[in-house]
């Protein structure tokens, strides 16, 4: 792969690193004796989720029906839905409930009765809690509406109160490793203090929590019982931005051909833009925004960024590469560029598919 080409834009997946980055976050949630049920909205790919099942994983998180319909065709068994219940859905929800254990999620009396009338299988359900992030979910302070939406759902028939699910997003705001770590424990002692006021009455709760930057730099995760990661599968620019790793544990880049050359502004076009990569950004306090790091080719796939060329510029199907005057001369019509993504996620969701650095194709859900 050291002179890499490639007809139009690809997603490259780097397979050891992936792999290597599952296995180190299951070792820390078995050092810190929490369930791990890794979010697979990342990835969305059969063959990937079966490198997590060859460790040992039996339970998955998944972001849409879909998804987690996609996932239980290929025999998993036990999913978490961690978006609120879309109930336009509830005919699918009821049919995917009836074939594993699903656990679904939901704030308002309103859900809990339409999916108690409207489920003849089973369901987990737990409540999703806001503890600062802010997006959706009921405050963690809410202690009267919690403990209403509990006695709602433990008197349904076909629903079990799981506990409570959060997701700490606002880590992503965070410009400082420390910064993270003080965001989890937050977020840990409102939700402990949350379990303290029903624990007793509602013996089996757990605690469900995950988001990529606090399970990669917090060491010891105990504090609560389930985590569920998902862009740590391949990390991406945006993580190492915010201290969650390094680059050489980002699993994925874009290859893109360059279409057009236009030295005198010290760049170049490529065949790869908002469709390809999503229009996610970074603000850099030399460049400006940033949508991806160029990085260097080299045998088994790609070494470090280089140096002052980043995109900086996104179109449908058009990306503007900002390069130093050294290297304007160094590409040609045809060549390839890679990429380090600044979202994985949105990168690899755009995305039909992936090519591992051994040429072989990976399909995921479209």
């Amino acid at each position: 792969m050291e002179h890499i080409q490639v007809k139009r834009p690809t997603l490259l997946l780097d397979e050891v690193k992936c792999r290597q980055n599952i296995a180190m976050m299951r070792e820390k949630a078995l050092r810190s004796g929490v369930t791990f049920r890794p979010h697979f909205k990342t990835h969305q790919s059969v063959e990937i989720g079966r490198w997590f099942r060859g460790q040992g994983i039996d339970r998955i998180t998944v972001s849409s029906v879909i998804m987690a319909e996609y996932f239980a065709a290929d025999g998993w068994k036990d999913i978490t839905i961690a978006f609120p219940v879309n109930l336009p859905e509830i005919d699918a929800i009821d049919r995917l409930a009836g074939r594993v254990r699903l656990n679904l999620l939901v704030e308002s009396p309103e859900v809990i009765g339409s999916l108690s009338r409207g489920l003849r299988h089973p369901a987990g359900v737990f409540i999703k809690i806001d503890t600062g992030y802010g997006r959706t979910g009921v405050r963690f302070d809410e202690f009267a509406r919690i403990g209403s939406l509990l006695d709602a759902v433990s008197q349904s028939p076909n629903l079990e109160p799981m506990g409570f699910l959060t997701h700490s997003g606002h880590t992503y705001q965070a410009e400082s490793a420390d910064e993270i770590r003080r965001i989890h424990r937050e977020s840990v002692e409102r939700l402990k203090q949350l379990m303290s006021r029903f624990q007793e009455k509602f013996t089996t709760l757990i605690i469900s929590a995950g988001d990529t930057p606090s399970c990669s730099v917090v060491e010891d995760l105990g504090g609560v019982d389930e985590i569920r990661p998902g862009n740590f599968v391949f990390y991406d620019g945006m993580q190492t931005a915010l201290g969650s790793c390094t680059d050489d544990r980002i699993a994925v880049a874009m290859a893109c051909p360059v279409v057009a050359l236009n030295p005198e502004r010290q760049e170049l076009v490529i065949y790869g833009g908002a469709v390809h990569f999503s229009k996610e950004r970074l603000h850099d306090s030399r460049s400006g925004v940033v949508y991806g790091w160029g990085v260097a080719c080299k045998s088994g796939g790609w070494g470090d960024r280089i140096d002052g060329m980043y995109l900086a510029g996104l179109s449908q199907e058009h990306g503007i590469i900002r390069l130093p005057r050294r290297l304007v001369d160094q590409y040609r019509v045809g060549d390839t560029v890679l990429i380090l993504p600044v979202h994985s996620c949105l990168t690899a969701s755009c995305m039909k598919e992936y090519m591992t650095l051994s040429g072989r194709t990976l399909s995921k859900l479209r």
